[in-house]
């Protein structure tokens, strides 16, 4: 029995220190704006929105630190280094966003009961404002957003905000047009309802992410279709996939080729074809003359 490992880190995670530190800024700014004419004109749609923006700005924070622990080395205790930690943020990200909208839905019945008068321009100008901010913010992140899945919340979060943020200008314009007092906290449900329906998908994601399930864009059954065509393989078996974090895919699997090891040129080639066609960066492949025990009998692969 022969154990080969492939490391493959060719494509380390992006920088996104700047978006962060950018993005956090601007939005920092525009929480005590918001929340200073939310006040003063008593809007539940502005203060919601700098409440939401609020969580942004921690989520924002939690995706940097995810991101910047992924890079430590790893070390004796953790051989893996913190990868991992950009998973939790995505995951804590989606937390987030989740009991900040279920506040703003609980204030908006509330607010439901006894509708109160907005000054329009100043809901307006101010959510104007925001539009403009979360819009450039999430703009840093929507390169990333596509392969990592904490970049995806950190974007998440901010294109939420631009559209928070164009309800509230809707809003204030029905509010000021037509004197609709009843506006601001509907207008307030709908935008919750909408943030809640895109939230969904990163916690489900990031929730699978965290039990080791296999990242989505994969599917293992054509992995295992690809490792059981190689020539001289019998059987495959321990077959293991799953997410070191939210940009990195790992793999170990066990071959069983009777007619001995077929070197390490047949290695090389299985882990470049794992790696362009499924992404699959980090893969260790056990080759054994004969099936034996491995102890994993109630694995699925």
């Amino acid at each position: 029995m022969s154990a080969t490992h492939s490391h493959e880190h060719a494509h380390a995670p992006a920088n996104f220190n700047r978006a962060f530190a950018i993005g956090i800024a601007l939005n920092i700014a525009f929480v005590a704006i918001e929340s200073f004419y939310g006040w003063k004109v008593n809007s539940l749609a502005l203060l919601a929105d700098a409440g939401h923006n609020l969580s942004d700005v921690l989520g924002l924070i939690l995706a940097w630190v995810g991101a910047v622990a992924s890079r430590l080395r790893p070390n004796s205790r953790h051989t893996y280094g913190w990868k991992r930690a950009t998973i939790l943020a995505a995951f804590a990200n989606a937390l987030l966003l989740l009991v900040a909208m279920g506040s703003l839905v609980w204030e908006a019945i509330g607010r439901l009961n006894s509708p109160q008068q907005v000054q329009g321009t100043t809901i307006i100008v101010v959510a104007g404002i925001g539009i403009l901010i979360n819009s450039v913010t999430a703009w840093l992140f929507m390169h990333g957003s596509k392969s990592d899945l904490n970049i995806r919340g950190a974007f998440l979060h901010m294109a939420a905000d631009a559209l928070v943020s164009l309800g509230v200008v809707i809003a204030g314009a029905l509010a000021l047009w037509f004197g609709w007092g009843w506006i601001d906290p509907v207008a307030s449900l709908l935008i919750a309802g909408v943030i809640l329906l895109s939230t969904w998908r990163l916690f489900r994601d990031s929730l699978h992410l965290l039990f080791d399930g296999v990242p989505w864009q994969i599917d293992p059954a054509e992995v295992r279709l690809y490792l059981d065509a190689l020539p001289g393989v019998v059987n495959v078996h321990d077959l293991h996939i799953w997410a070191m974090s939210t940009s990195q895919i790992a793999m170990t699997v066990h071959l069983v080729i009777p007619g001995g090891h077929p070197g390490d040129a047949f290695i090389a080639g299985i882990r470049e074809y794992l790696h362009e066609k499924f992404d699959i960066e980090h893969s260790t492949i056990q080759i054994e003359l004969k099936q034996i025990a491995h102890g994993c009998e109630q694995c699925f692969l």
